[in-house]
This record gives C-alpha cells, sequence and structure tokens, in this order.
C-alpha cells in the first residue's frame, strides 16, 4: 500500500535490530573510531565503502546521520541523500562537485545572498565563472554558455519569493548539457518537490523547517542516482560529516513537519491578506496570494505555502522600516527562519539584485510567521504602524477560497 508523505514522515528512518521491543526513534551512535573483527574484514569495509553507505569511520557518517539521510531521501523522492554542517555547505559542495575550471554556472538573481558571494568570490578565484539569470527564468536560454555546466535554481526566490517554472528550466538545461540544482529551503520536501520537477540535485538548510526548533545547523542535499557519485565524492574529499546528535534532533523535528507548516501557513496567509488591506503597505510578496505575479506557477507546481512573506512601505520616512521592526514586541529580530517563533528582519534588494532593478522600491521587510496566536501577531503588527504613524486595527479579512490548499 503507498501511503502520504505526512504517513511515511511518522515511520521513516527508523532502523536496526536489537533483542526485544524497538525505540520509536533510532538511537544516537556516537563515534569517531569504528572496531572491526579482523584486519579483513577492515579492509574488505574500506574497499566497498566509496559505494555503499558503511559504519567504517566517523567522518564517512554514522547510523543516526544515516536513519536521517534516509528520511530526507523519503522526502524529496530522490536517489540518496548527504548531510552538511550547514545549508550554505549544502550549496557549496553542489557547486564545487558540479563544476571545474573553466567550466560556467547560471544563478537566478534571486539566490540567497550567501551563495551569491561565494559564486563571484571563491568560485571566481579558483576560475569558474558565474553569472544570473532573472528571478522567473525567463532569460536563462539567452545566458547559456557552450562552457555552462550547472543550472541553479532557487524557488520561491528568497526575500521577494519569486517563482520560476522549473520544468521549462530543466528542459532548456537537458538540452544544453548541464544539471539543475534546486534551493529546496523554502519547500521543505513537503511543499515542493525539484526531482519531482526535473531537477537533479535538491538542497536543503535543514536548518529551518526540517529542525523546526532553531536551534541546530544542518544542509542536506539529495540527488537523481546519475548526479550521486559527484557529490559523494567531493562531500568524502572533504571530511563533510554532522554530529549525530544534531542529526537526531532535525530528524525528530521532521516527525512533525506537516502539522508545523500547516499552522505556519494558516498565520502566514492570514498576516498576508491583513497587509494587503493595510493603507501604509505597497507591496506584499508571497506567491501563495491571488494576483502575485508567481501565483499560477505557484498553485501548479506547490502544496501549500510557508511562514514566510514579505512587504514594502509606501510612503513612509527613510527610517520608517527601521522604527517598525524595532517597536515589535512578539516578532523577534534575527536571521534564519522555519523554527517556533515568529520574526521581522530589514532587507535592501537594491544590493541583492543584479538583474533586475530594484532601486525605486528599496527596503522590504521580512517576516516569519511562527506559532504564536495570529491575534496576538497581528496586534503586534498594529501597534508596529502606530508607532510609524499608521491606524491600530487587526482585523483580518476573509481569505479568497484559492489562496492556499
Amino acid at each position: 500500500m503507498k501511503h502520504s508523505t505526512l504517513t511515511r514522515l511518522a515511520h521513516a528512518g527508523r532502523t536496526g535490530t536489537v533483542d526485544g521491543g524497538q525505540p520509536v526513534n533510532p538511537p544516537v551512535v556516537r563515534a569517531s573510531t569504528v572496531l572491526f573483527d579482523s584486519v579483513a574484514q577492515m579492509r574488505e569495509m574500506r574497499s566497498r565503502r566509496g559505494n555503499e553507505r558503511l559504519f567504517t569511520y566517523g567522518a564517512r557518517g554514522n547510523p543516526t546521520a544515516f536513519a536521517l539521510e534516509d528520511m530526507v531521501t523519503e522526502l524529496e523522492g530522490g536517489y540518496r541523500t548527504r548531510l552538511f554542517p550547514s545549508g550554505l555547505a549544502a550549496a557549496a559542495m553542489t557547486l564545487l562537485a558540479c563544476l571545474r575550471p573553466g567550466q560556467h554556472v547560471l544563478l537566478p538573481d534571486c539566490v540567497y545572498e550567501p551563495v551569491r558571494k561565494l559564486a563571484e568570490g571563491f568560485l571566481a578565484q579558483h576560475g569558474i565563472a558565474a553569472s544570473f539569470y532573472a528571478s522567473d527564468g525567463h532569460d536563462l536560454q539567452a545566458r547559456l554558455r557552450p562552457e555552462t555546466r550547472l543550472v541553479y535554481v532557487e524557488a520561491p526566490g528568497s526575500l521577494a519569493y519569486e517563482m520560476c517554472d522549473l520544468p521549462a528550466i530543466a528542459g532548456i538545461a537537458r538540452r544544453h548539457g548541464a544539471l539543475v540544482a534546486a534551493d529546496n529551503t523554502w519547500g521543505s520536501g513537503l511543499l515542493y518537490r525539484p526531482l519531482a520537477l526535473g531537477a537533479d540535485i535538491s538542497l536543503m538548510a535543514a536548518t529551518k523547517y526540517l529542525s523546526g526548533h532553531s536551534d541546530v545547523m544542518m544542509g542536506t542535499v539529495c540527488t537523481t542516482e546519475a548526479a550521486w557519485p559527484a557529490l559523494a565524492a567531493a562531500a568524502d574529499a572533504f571530511g563533510m560529516a554532522v554530529s549525530p546528535d544534531d542529526a537526531y534532533l532535525v530528524q525528530r523535528g521532521m516527525r512533525s513537519l506537516g502539522a508545523r507548516l500547516a499552522q505556519h501557513e494558516r498565520g502566514a496567509l492570514a498576516v498576508a491578506h491583513w497587509l494587503r488591506a493595510r493603507p501604509e503597505v505597497a507591496e506584499v510578496f508571497c506567491p501563495a496570494l491571488p494576483g502575485d505575479p508567481g501565483h499560477a506557477l505557484w498553485r501548479r507546481d506547490c502544496r501549500g505555502t510557508n511562514g514566510l512573506l514579505s512587504f514594502s512601505l509606501g510612503d513612509a520616512a527613510p527610517d520608517a522600516a527601521e522604527r517598525f521592526v524595532d517597536s515589535l514586541a512578539l516578532f523577534g529580530i534575527g536571521a534564519s527562519w522555519g523554527g517556533f517563533e515568529s520574526l521581522a528582519v530589514i532587507a535592501d534588494l537594491r544590493g541583492a539584485r543584479s538583474v533586475t532593478d530594484w532601486s525605486a522600491r528599496g527596503q522590504v521587510i521580512r517576516l516569519h510567521i511562527g506559532l504564536e496566536d495570529i491575534d496576538d501577531l497581528l496586534a503586534d503588527l498594529a501597534q508596529g504602524f502606530e508607532a510609524i504613524g499608521g491606524k491600530i486595527s487587526c482585523h483580518v479579512s476573509a481569505m479568497p477560497p484559492d489562496s492556499a490548499r
């Protein structure tokens, strides 16, 4: 019987057999040194570990991490998964595994800013060229070069949540002989499945929704069978490994991923519609909203939305965004997102985009809607608007029936 993703999340990643009953969660196995019964067994295991997942040394993984890898592979629908110390490490190893000096990578204009800096700095210093295409991908074909070997995708994009047509991009890349790697941190495997849409590689910052509690740093990369050998070889060469304690925490967080995302979605949609009705707000960025430029693609390719949205203020003083955020009591001011808590940060897209002109739009305020009561969050946002000269209003308008799934 084929079970739903939510059911598989509740049961996946249980490994190991012991006498007696079985634990609900896999045990935490802490080990650097691994002992063998004989020299011959050690030699055999080491000869096989390049192609098989074997417990041979701490830097090659441990049973607790293997259980999490299996769970992510189940979630993403791929061949195999590798774990990394952070989301940025996962992105960096993906780029290094796929590219060689003299080759070229195309990245979206909306790419996570540290990845942009990595491409413009480290990759350029080592002879790998990088350039950028529009966040919706409309100019991708024209920006391909003979030496392009990787097309990197982020959907929805960072900060303004632009959607792209991933199946179309994958088709263009495949005809050109390039691989497609997608940052799936926003979708977290439940809301968006890049491998099913044509990508060869899907990477996530497990720091965010997979963990869900703002206390673990980790990245994951799941690939097709064809793309796996290069990633595995690069990860082994660089000694990439994660703590079994962190792997345990991420796996435990993933058990509640579906329930948490559903509540994040309800809160975010309520806030997004409320913000649209505020006279102080110029624009709300959320592909789940009807009228958003990416809404049709969101409806086609996504299974819901999460707790993220951004908005810009209309006519306001230059320091209005900062005063708004500083006045919030329930929204923390901090990087990252995906935890149970609500967050607010200011982003200036004029410095984070190079293809699209954001000079006339300026700063946006990014919100992550956590698991707090929505009425309390709306009251907090209302007093934020009051702090910059707006009116107090916490009324939530009815959401159109097509605003979510």
